[in-house]
């Protein structure tokens, strides 16, 4: 339902009160108590449109100080400056050409209504989010957007925004030209020769009542066709954001490292993790589906017969970062006969005593606020909080109903709710914990808790597999929970590899000198020394990538 600005005049009952307030409105124009913006289709358009409305504005002469050559292109949300952008957002179910719909500024927003920003001019830009990714994947490939408006706020006028141009499809094979010459050329190497994963899974389809596809990439190690022997083999995950087109550094990193000698002879397998409800984790969840028995039961054992794989348990490794660091984790504890090691970097909260900060099983635990009242940080940069779990969480309920980090926890971690969707952990509002919820949590996906509680079960298969890297100050506060699984495990007496690499936050953590991916090249070789015990092969002299 939409609220209109009152039109005061119709309520007048005389005419000189009319007159009167006439005078009036001409002298000082009435603001109304509501922001309001149209919104229209560009002429090119001619189909009806749906999605996910989204307006942004901020200050005009920041943007523009901001701004290459001071002209703003781009007006954006940016959770590492989370005040910096006004957002506004509707559903919108249908939109043709030549209609004009309202987005009402104050009713759906972040970080607050518009009517309470400071008095100045603001660039404005509109996007119409047509398959609802926005709070995983940003703007792609058909959302429509609109130019980039300077408006004045408040004014009693309503602005209009045209929503005149799609986003173009990108290429995911394109390499910039800033990027090495040996990853471009790499980059080529596998557009011809990277072997394309598109295998639908008979159990994920049954869950889903409709086919579900695993996606993502093989990349055979230099002289495959000719050896004619077996392999190591990799599998490797990305991180929150990730999907399938956006596999192509890493992978482009590995094919460039084999191919120079800097890394040993293996298979890699580039495992897509997305989902519409952010990232499944190739957990086994209510929400999600059975992703975790996909990969294990479906998925590799395809792949081990189409390749020529070590296929066993001492040839099988993973490596992940991020989410996918602790996807790896996960599959490694959960599936410990099946993988021979791990190597997780800065994985998501493995111990949910320090979720990014908050202890969850506290009483009245609180996700926005310390026990002293002050706010959970959950963004920093080198001891500088940039933004708290609060301003996170809201901005990312305005930007959409699912698709966000806090939210795909939640598909991966929760009960199903009555209405079909996972019960929140923590109140959108408050902050506060739900103590049944995180009691499910605990009890199905807490991997510290898995450990100790089930550990003389696990450790004929398991100790000695868990390595993970992390960083001191880790942008997301990721340190935290790794310190306390190491100190579960020490407890337990179990064989582990806990690197916390001093300084190093969460998007520099691989990078060595001018080498952004040199942290592969140490992971790779220990896992080729774990498949190939005996071997004399050695790297050659790194090269900065």
């Amino acid at each position: 339902m939409r609220t209109r600005p009152l039109v005061l005049g119709a309520l007048l009952g005389c005419g000189l009160l009319a007159a009167v307030y006439t005078f009036a409105r001409q002298e000082a124009p009435t603001v109304p108590t509501h922001r309001f913006f149209h919104v229209q289709l560009g002429g090119s358009e001619n189909q009806p449109v749906s999605g996910r409305l989204l307006l942004f504005a901020e200050e005009a002469n920041a943007a523009k100080a901001d701004a290459k050559d001071g002209k703003v292109q781009e007006v954006d949300a940016n959770p590492f400056h989370p005040t910096q952008t006004a957002i506004a957002a509707r559903e919108v179910s249908r939109l043709v050409p030549g209609q004009v719909i309202d987005i009402d500024a104050d009713a759906d927003t972040y970080p607050n209504a518009w009517s309470k920003l400071p008095a100045g001019d603001y660039v404005v830009q509109a996007v119409l989010d047509v398959d609802h990714s926005y709070n995983y994947l940003g703007r792609t490939s058909g959302d429509l957007v609109s130019s980039v408006e300077t408006v004045h706020l408040p004014d009693a006028a309503i602005p209009t925004v045209t929503l005149d141009q799609t986003v173009p499809k990108n290429d995911p094979w394109a390499m910039p030209d800033s990027a090495p010459a040996a990853l471009r050329d790499a980059a080529k190497t596998l557009h011809e020769q990277a072997r394309p994963i598109d295998f639908i899974s008979p159990v994920l389809t049954q869950f889903w009542g409709r086919p579900i596809h695993m996606r993502g990439y093989v990349v055979l190690p230099p002289g495959y066709a000719s050896s004619g022997q077996r392999y190591p083999t990799v599998y490797f995950t990305h991180g929150f954001t990730g999907n399938v087109d956006r596999l192509l550094r890493p992978m482009a990193y590995v094919q460039a490292g084999m191919s120079s000698g800097q890394m040993p002879p293996m298979i890699w397998v580039f495992l897509d993790e997305s989902s519409v409800t952010g990232t499944h984790e190739f957990a086994d969840s209510v929400n999600n589906g059975p992703w975790g028995q996909a990969l294990t039961t479906e998925l590799i054992p395809y792949l081990e017969s189409t390749y020529r794989m070590d296929a066993n348990v001492h040839g099988r490794f993973l490596n992940g970062h991020s989410s996918g660091g602790w996807a790896t984790l996960w599959l490694q504890t959960r599936y410990p006969k099946i993988f021979g090691g791990t190597w997780s970097t800065s994985p998501d909260p493995s111990d949910f005593h320090d979720f990014t900060g908050p202890d969850l099983y506290a009483p009245q635990a609180n996700v926005y606020h310390k026990p002293d009242g002050t706010p959970w940080p959950l963004v920093r940069d080198q001891g500088k909080v940039l933004g708290t779990f609060q301003q996170f969480a809201q901005m990312e309920r305005v930007l959409g109903p699912y698709g966000g980090q806090l939210a795909s926890f939640e598909w991966v971690f929760s009960p199903r709710g009555k209405d079909g969707r996972p019960e929140q952990m923590f109140n959108r509002d408050t902050g506060a914990v739900d103590p049944n919820v995180v009691a499910y949590w605990h009890d199905h996906y807490d991997i510290a808790y898995r450990l100790q509680t089930h550990w003389p079960e696990l450790k004929p298969n398991l100790d000695g597999k868990i390595h993970l890297y992390v960083g001191t100050a880790d942008t997301f506060y990721l340190d935290g929970a790794a310190h306390r699984l190491k100190a579960v495990l020490d407890g337990l007496g179990a064989h582990t590899d806990f690197r916390f690499i001093p300084g190093r936050t969460h998007f520099d953590l691989y990078k060595e000198g001018d080498d952004r991916f040199a942290l592969f090249k140490d992971i790779s070789w220990a896992m080729y020394a774990v498949a190939r015990p005996d071997s004399k092969l050695k790297p050659k002299l790194n090269q900065a990538q």
